[in-house]
């Protein structure tokens, strides 16, 4: 079965649509297709219970960033406005390239 392909890629600036971080921007840390799912740096942040460990030998309560669906993603351009994204082909460099529909400038 082919992945369907997301409009959003790790390294993506964007804005939260909707939820309690509604208005947010951030960066995407992670993107995980199969479940449509990206984790956004400082975005619908969970509280996580540890138990004394390596790593945190106190443990403790520690904030850590939760997957959020793409679908109330929107990616942000290099203008700093949200827009949709399209994909084109790209004459030059014959590979299809993602734009902004609303400045029509290449994205990344």
């Amino acid at each position: 079965m082919k992945k369907q392909k997301l409009h959003i890629k790790k390294g993506d600036n964007v804005l939260v649509l909707t939820g309690d971080s509604k208005g947010l921007k951030g960066k995407v840390l992670v993107v995980e297709p199969d479940k449509q799912t990206a984790i956004v740096e400082g975005v619908k942040m969970v509280s996580k219970h540890t138990k004394p460990n390596k790593e945190n030998p106190q443990g403790g309560i520690i904030k850590k960033a939760s997957p959020i669906h793409v679908s109330n993603l929107m990616v942000v351009d290099n203008t700093g406005k949200a827009t949709r994204i399209g994909r084109k082909l790209d004459e030059k460099k014959n590979k299809l390239v993602r734009y902004s529909k609303k400045s029509g400038e290449v994205i990344r």
